[in-house]
Order: structure tokens, then C-alpha cells, then sequence
């Protein structure tokens, strides 16, 4: 990459004309925005006599030149936006996808449902009950226990994630993506499960379901969450690992609202499931959420700038934890056209899908309660 770096610049500079004469003076520098695939921008500087400044006034706009130490020209002129370092989320290009992938992947999915009600779900056969009655049988709590499984869960979670550099290079990529999804994957049904069939065991702290309205906004609210999903949920290919999986650094759709909008989404889900419901065993599994959730906070950051150095560096000072903070006092300005960002197909299949979970809520119960966990 150096050697072709160093070869373009070279090429680029030839076909700057030298100087007529010679001048006593210190030229102001250009440099040039160069993308090179899978690499960070690259500043390639170059040395202009005066008497040529003028023949490139044009391309300082149109072609992304720098003057340095100079006011001829801006990278950034007023109302343009700053050049992106990181992705863009939410892109499924159609054109783009391959059949063949997509029916490994059905594949795939079918083999993790089959192995996962098999292996964990079927009381006769699988391990769910039993780790259930084994944390169950540290408290007589509903509480504790639910806190207790949040905890199993974040801990494996995040700790196969922040192991996710070293793991993929031991055993690559695929494979590390299922060890960790066939890990966790377990352990949030598990979870969830529970959930559902104790969420009215605790002791009721208040009662608003009768208030007019409530159910409307907190559905609403529920609704919105789930458009805080994090943009490698989108990429199924890569979480199936048809594709190879990858630690991606987004920067556009939600990412300008919020760098966490995971976290975003987990704590309106929670607030309004809380106070929906009222009772001590909802505040329990709130609290472990968001703290898992405000975990991976630090935690995504730190690996991602780990990854990417100088780049992420570059989107987190433009993009903020609290949602919208970054865009009210200036540091993201969106684009005049940012709705379209979210006219993706991704953001149509999770309208349809959060719809549709929310009328299948009854068999997601009767099925829960079949289990006796």
C-alpha cells in the first residue's frame, strides 16, 4: 500500500508544472484527499509556485484539495459536508446480493433453530430447564434470579466481544462468530423466557394501566426502540457468518443521532415496558439491561478506537452518546436529504417485523409458559 501510495502521488505531482522560475519564498502546500480501498484517507502534500495557484481555484471546490497554511480554497467549504471516515448503515443493495447466499443463510438459520430447540429449548432433551433451576436455586427471588441471568448473559456477551481481536485471529472470523453467537444465543432466550413467565411475580410499586392513553404511547415508544437497532444487526449474511464478519465503523442514519443507538433503544424498551407493567421484577430486568447496556458504551468505544484509531476519533467527536446532543451544539451537521438515510429496506423490514412480534405477542407467551422455566 505504501509503494502504490508513493507511486500516485508521484504520478499526481508530474502533472504539476514547474515553476518558471525560481522563487525565495516558501510556497504554500496543497494536499490532496486520496481514497485508497480498505485504508484511511491519505493527506498527499504538494509544493505550488504562486503563478499556478490560479489554475487550481477550480479543483480546491470539486476535487477535495486543502490549501495549507493558506486561505486559497477549503476543504470544507460552508454548508458542505465533512468527508466521511466511517460506513454508511442500512445499505442493502439488491443488484448486489447473490441467491446462493441467501439460501445458505436460510440454511443456516434453520440448522440454529432445529440445534437450539433440541439442545436447549425441548425439557426432554435439551440444557434450558436445568440452567434455569440452577440459578433459580441460588434465591427464592424472582428478582435476584432475573438479575442473576441478565448478568450470566452480559458477561458472556461482552466478554467474547472484547476477546473478539484475539479469537478471530486463532481461529478466524466464521468460526468465532459462532462460538459466540452459539453462546449467547442460548443464554438471551433463556433470559427472555423468564421473563415473560415472572414478569407479574414481583411486588406491584404502582398501577397505571388504566391511565388514559398509556398503552398508545408506551407501544409507540416500544415501536421507536427498535429503530435504534445497531447496523450490524442489518447484516444478516455477516451474523450468520455466510459472509465474513466484520467490525464495521458507521457513521450516517442513527449513528448521527446517537454513536449507542443500541443503548438508545434498550433504555425506551425498558422505561416503557417499567412502567407498563409497575412491579419490582420489570425494575430488576431494567436495571440489568441499561447497566449491561451502559457497559457496552465504554466497551464498543474502546474497541472500535482500538480498530480504527485515528477514524473513530474523528466520528466520536462529531457523533455523541446522548441522542441528539452532537447535532444541537453543531459538531454533526446532518444533510439536507438525511430522511433518505432511513427509506432502507432494513428499516422497512424492522417495521414489519416489530409489528408483527407485537401481534404474535400471545404465542411468544404460550409458548414461554409451555417451557415451566
Amino acid at each position: 500500500m505504501a509503494t502504490f501510495s508513493s507511486s500516485f502521488a508521484t504520478l499526481l505531482s508530474s502533472s504539476i508544472p514547474y515553476p518558471l522560475t525560481r522563487h525565495a519564498c516558501n510556497f504554500p502546500t496543497i494536499q490532496r484527499i486520496v481514497k485508497f480501498p480498505n485504508s484511511t484517507s491519505t493527506f498527499l502534500p504538494l509544493k505550488l509556485n504562486p503563478l499556478h495557484l490560479t489554475q487550481f481555484s477550480f479543483l480546491t471546490s470539486s476535487a477535495g484539495f486543502r490549501l495549507a497554511g493558506s486561505s486559497v480554497g477549503n476543504a470544507e467549504p460552508d454548508g458542505e459536508d465533512p468527508p466521511l471516515v466511517g460506513e454508511d448503515s442500512a445499505v442493502f443493495e439488491l443488484a448486489k446480493q447473490k441467491l446462493s447466499s441467501w439460501v445458505y443463510f436460510a440454511g443456516i438459520l434453520g440448522t440454529v433453530l432445529f440445534v437450539l430447540d433440541v439442545a436447549w429449548l425441548d425439557n426432554s432433551t435439551g440444557y434450558g430447564k436445568a440452567f434455569i433451576d440452577a440459578v433459580s436455586g441460588l434465591s427464592d427471588s424472582h428478582e435476584v434470579v432475573m438479575l442473576l441471568l441478565i448478568v450470566i448473559f452480559a458477561t458472556v456477551h461482552s466478554g467474547l466481544a472484547s476477546l473478539r481481536d484475539m479469537g478471530e485471529k486463532i481461529i478466524g472470523e466464521r468460526a468465532f462468530r459462532v462460538l459466540f453467537a452459539g453462546t449467547s444465543l442460548p443464554l438471551a432466550v433463556s433470559t427472555v423466557v423468564y421473563f415473560i413467565n415472572h414478569r407479574y411475580d414481583g411486588q406491584q410499586l404502582w398501577q397505571l394501566q388504566d391511565v388514559p392513553g398509556l398503552h398508545q404511547f408506551l407501544w409507540l415508544s416500544s415501536f421507536v426502540s427498535f429503530f435504534f437497532l445497531y447496523p450490524s444487526t442489518f447484516n444478516l449474511l455477516e451474523v450468520a457468518a455466510v459472509d465474513k464478519p466484520k467490525m464495521h465503523l458507521w457513521e450516517t442514519g442513527v449513528m448521527r443521532i446517537t454513536r449507542h443507538p443500541q443503548m438508545v433503544g434498550q433504555v425506551i424498551w425498558c422505561i416503557a415496558h417499567t412502567i407498563w407493567i409497575g412491579n419490582s421484577v420489570a425494575v430488576a430486568a431494567s436495571v440489568g439491561l441499561i447497566g449491561h447496556h451502559l457497559f457496552g458504551v465504554w466497551n464498543g468505544d474502546r474497541r472500535l478506537a482500538i480498530r480504527y484509531g485515528d477514524n473513530f476519533e474523528a466520528v466520536k467527536r462529531r457523533t455523541s452518546v446522548v441522542p441528539f446532543a452532537a447535532i444541537l451544539d453543531g459538531r454533526q451537521k446532518l444533510p439536507k436529504d438525511y430522511y433518505k438515510e432511513f427509506l432502507r429496506l432494513p428499516y422497512v423490514a424492522i417495521t414489519a417485523v416489530t409489528i408483527g412480534a407485537y401481534l404474535a405477542h400471545p404465542l411468544m407467551q404460550a409458548g414461554s409458559f409451555g417451557l415451566h422455566w
